[in-house]
């Protein structure tokens, strides 16, 4: 590959050069793998590799509009047949998927070549990449922060250059944040958009959806028009798009739109000055091109929203633990996973029935009151999280913390927990960097995190963007359009890779 730069092209970019003959697929394959080699023992984003199988694949004929593209899955829900997944824990070591995903059969037709799987935390749970059994993901921008999480790994990935695309889901943000921290695009799809099957119907209730980080707009709108369509057995179905979500990517808005924005946090702790900076700087753009910008929050109850959607953490967790036996052969115990996972399956066993109901029923009124919102404004903005990403280990629990866990688990102690304010406690703690995410998992609308801004210090701010559910169609149009200006980060200059 004389003269041939692979990091210099996004997914799209890579497969043009593939149809023209330019590039043999092996051929990239073998340039990500050099990378991956080369880059993954400072970060930590890969825990799985899977080279033979992709330099089998890579001598395949490949058809699709990503044919002979490295790309990465994420080590929870998108399982290849055959393969070890392990959710980040230590439980499913022994585990391997019985059938492809719907998720990877579809990338599958889509022509990309799986080169392995990227680091999470365990199950999923927690906004930083830092799992007991893998170890710590870092941040290709300053190597003493996380990427973030949960597609940590996968965010971590893409910003080095490794791979152009890289699997991801987002149940609380787990797709919005690390892109925020790692100055990526990141897309939640609309619930019922993508496929969860066929293991499940429904990922945390509709909460989750799965989608890919991406450098580029446009790698991200092709994914969704490979991913997007009815799935057999899934539980939701978002509203058809007939069109192309490549070609609306890159079509400018037509209309001078209504756009709403927010620099506050739904449960009233801080936001950084850097972050609320992101929002007011985006906001000025827009304004300057005309579209009709004003501040106003979202008509919320943001910790309605916060305590419903940890009600459905805890119950998810709780039956998780329990659906361990099927894996493990015996019912689980505490030493099969980390301890704080086995507190949050405490605290969901603690939650009654009717809570879980009536929590869901939060998440339908939070719905309608945000679709009334959006027959006004086309748009909501917000920042993507509240604080920078964390320095590596800076989240973990203290001493004493580890030693009420511990205790706790033991006693099993949960319901008293509960009683005791605990879970409005660790809302405000495990919410505070990041408390503008979870709306819209809990309506199910479509959501978007924006590279627009950098700290004093260098590490990417992300712009959150919402829309009505089912308006892929427009986020995309306006990220397109904002991929456009001066402040969009430009990741090949600034990360350290």
């Amino acid at each position: 590959m004389k003269g041939f730069n692979y990091k210099d092209y996004d997914g799209l970019g890579l497969a043009e050069l593939v149809k023209k003959k330019e590039v043999q697929p092996l051929e990239l394959v073998e340039e990500a793998i050099r990378l991956l080699d080369l880059l993954n023992p400072k970060l930590n984003a890969v825990i799985n590799k899977m080279y033979e199988q992709a330099r089998k694949t890579a001598g395949k004929k490949l058809t699709g509009p990503f044919a002979g593209v490295p790309v990465l899955l994420k080590d929870i829900s998108q399982e290849i047949e055959g393969e070890r997944i392990t959710a980040g824990s230590k439980a499913f070591l022994n585990y391997r998927a019985k059938a492809d995903s719907e998720y990877a059969r579809r990338l599958r037709q889509a022509g990309v070549v799986f080169l392995g799987q990227t680091n999470v935390p365990e199950f999923a749970l927690v906004a930083v990449t830092e799992p007991a059994h893998y170890g710590p993901t870092r941040n290709p921008w300053n190597l003493n922060h996380t990427p973030g999480g949960s597609s940590g790994g996968s965010a971590a990935a893409v910003a080095s250059g490794i791979v152009p695309i890289a699997g991801a889901n987002d149940g609380g943000g787990s797709i919005r944040i690390p892109a925020a921290y790692c100055g990526l695009f990141g897309l939640k799809p609309t619930r019922g958009r993508t496929p969860v099957g066929p293991n499940y119907g429904r990922a945390w209730q509709g909460a989750s959806a799965e989608h890919v980080l991406t450098r580029t707009v446009r790698d991200s709108a092709a994914m969704l028009d490979a991913l997007h369509g009815h799935e057999k057995g899934g539980a939701f179905s978002a509203t058809p798009f007939e069109g192309s979500y490549l070609q609306v990517a890159g079509t400018p808005l037509e209309k001078k739109i209504k756009i709403a924005y927010s620099i506050k946090s739904p449960i009233g702790t801080d936001v950084d000055p850097e972050f609320r900076e992101g929002v007011l700087k985006t906001a000025r753009l827009l304004e300057s091109l005309g579209h009709q910008v004003d501040e106003i929050d979202a008509p919320v109850d943001g910790h309605k929203i916060a305590k419903s959607y940890l009600t459905m953490y805890f119950g998810e967790t709780a039956a998780l633990l329990a659906s361990l036996e099927d894996v493990l052969g015996r019912r689980a115990t505490a030493s099969d996973v980390e301890p704080t996972t086995w507190l949050l399956g405490l605290l969901g066993k603690a939650t009654s029935a009717e809570e879980f109901v009536l929590s869901l029923r939060e998440w339908d009124r939070a719905a309608l009151q945000m679709e009334t919102f959006h027959e006004t404004y086309d748009f909501y903005i917000t920042p993507t999280t509240a604080y920078p990403p964390a320095k590596i280990g800076e989240l973990e629990p203290s001493s004493s913390e580890k030693f009420l866990i511990g205790t706790v688990g033991k006693l099993g102690l949960g319901g008293m927990l509960k009683k005791a304010g605990i879970v409005e406690q660790i809302a405000q703690k495990n919410l505070a960097r990041t408390p503008f995410t979870q709306l819209a998992n809990l309506t199910g609308q479509p959501a978007m995190s924006l590279p627009l801004h950098q700290t004093k210090d260098g590490l990417p701010v992300g712009v959150q963007v919402m829309a009505a559910r089912g308006r892929e169609d427009l986020l995309l149009q306006l990220a397109g359009e904002l991929e456009q200006s001066e402040y969009w980060l430009d990741i090949k200059k600034n990360s350290l890779f």
